[in-house]
């Protein structure tokens, strides 16, 4: 294939790549719009494929056949609770493969120019964070190690010391690429040890943020990987993540009421591991039967998911009971916070995989201003984006956090196993609310109970 028709195919692959993120936007048209980016991405591979700089096939077949196997036994396997991890591995593979793009670049080259020799260098340290920290985030999601921030003393000083050194090699390597070999090695060390730095400060109910940003990182270290091969798409498509991926940060950040220099300065979730305050009260247990008479008798009923959904495989018998009260006469609309669950979007993809209806998704500030009027609030699990203290208690890590005003409502029902606080570990007044009810056990065996009711 010409060089100018692989051009032109780059082109319209990025062109694809650009409307499909502009479709995945909305929830009604997000699966349309990961259909056009896949084949975008299917047209850069083809036109890549048949360049005339490829000259090993058999690898690339063995990659090919290696990694669709992969993708196929992760795609059937891995279980909705264990997206956030699966997310957080691939931002990692993304972070290698670019970091070893510009290794073998720069092994391979002869003579490196001032440019190539800054665009491996941000490739090599951005993939290195991006690998570590998101093994990180991967081993603190799915529990393998505690989720409590790392903190020990002197840590801003030592992560000022790496920062420093990696801007000193940077420059030392920029200056003499050839000659620069240990400044190289030094730079991949200490993006590795950055890596874990950056993320091990951060716990608890912050990890959609680190989700988010890494995400963004994994996109910044493909561009660059774009540039040492001076491949268009490459650096399109790189550009785009990692400009969305920041956008999105940004809005995780808001939405957790954190700034993102916390974020980029490694401060960030520490304060969730200082003393929350202990809330006193008497929780108010209800059966599923009482629970059944209380909601058969709303007129609008409001769902607020959160991880304990996930972990209770609970959508399909959500949506069936959320199906069941609209048939009965209720409004029924389902409030989902930016940072429930473990990842962005986690419960958007849940409920979407339910086929629950589009229109009745809400955000927090399409919900609140009228929560006073909202019969019941049914709360699934979700713990820190239904706390009154994030509103109330100026001493609590959440405070000034936006959060769903379920308490409002004139009636809440929360559906937990127990009274423990949530993934930030901070106590919950809403338990012990004049209005709230109890309803103690696995979500999915709850809502069964509820929909078995509303049979009978």
């Amino acid at each position: 294939m010409s060089t100018a028709l692989i051009d032109f195919s780059y082109v319209i692959a990025s062109i694809l790549f650009i409307f499909g993120l502009k479709r995945l936007g909305k929830a009604e048209t997000a699966r349309q719009g990961n259909l056009i980016s896949a084949i975008g991405m299917f047209l850069a591979i083809v036109a890549t494929l048949l360049s005339k700089e490829v000259v090993n096939f058999q690898w690339i077949a063995v990659g090919v056949i290696a990694g669709t196997v992969v993708g196929v036994i992760a795609a059937r396997s891995v279980q909705m609770t264990s997206m956030p991890e699966m997310v957080a591995l691939l931002n990692g593979l993304g972070g290698i493969s670019s970091l070893l793009v510009g290794w073998a670049e720069y092994h391979a080259a002869h003579d490196t120019s001032t440019f190539t020799a800054v665009a491996i260098y941000l490739a090599v340290l951005i993939g290195g964070i991006t690998f570590t920290g998101s093994l990180l985030a991967y081993a603190k999601l799915s529990e393998k190690i505690s989720g409590a921030p790392m903190l020990f003393p002197g840590q801003q000083i030592v992560n000022g010391l790496i920062v420093i050194g990696i801007l000193a090699c940077g420059v030392l390597f920029a200056m003499d690429p050839v000659g620069g070999q240990n400044y190289f090695f030094a730079a991949v060390g200490a993006s590795f040890v950055f890596g874990i730095l950056a993320v091990a400060p951060i716990g608890g109910a912050d990890m959609p943020v680190v989700i988010s940003l890494l995400n963004s990182y994994s996109g910044l270290a493909a561009c660059a990987a774009g540039f040492i091969i001076l491949n268009n798409v490459l650096i399109v498509a790189g550009a785009l993540v990692g400009a969305s991926g920041i956008i999105l940060t940004n809005i995780m950040c808001k939405a957790m009421n954190r700034s993102l220099s916390n974020v980029l300065f490694s401060g960030f979730g520490a304060a969730g591991a200082s003393k929350s305050t202990s809330y006193k009260g008497e929780a108010k247990p209800i059966s599923p039967e009482d629970a059944y008479l209380v909601l058969e008798n709303a007129s609008s009923v409001v769902f607020v998911p959160g991880y304990g959904m996930a972990v209770a495989q609970a959508q399909h018998v959500v949506r069936e009971l959320g199906d069941l009260l609209a048939e009965n006469g209720c409004d029924v609309r389902y409030a989902i916070h930016p940072v429930a669950g473990r990842m962005p979007g986690h419960m958007n993809v849940l409920l979407a995989e339910a086929n629950v209806p589009y229109e009745q998704l809400v955000e927090p500030e399409d919900v609140n201003p009228t929560m006073e009027t909202v019969d019941v609030t049914v709360v699934i699990g979700a713990n820190d984006v239904v706390n009154p203290a994030a509103r109330e208690d100026k001493s609590s890590p959440l405070y000034g956090m936006p959060i769903i005003n379920v308490d409002k409502a004139k009636t809440c029902i929360v559906l937990k196993r127990s009274m423990k606080p949530g993934f930030a570990g901070v106590d919950n007044p809403l338990f012990f609310g004049e209005n709230t009810r109890m309803l103690f056990g696995d979500a999915k065996a709850s809502i069964s109970a509820l929909v078995a009711e509303f049979k009978s």
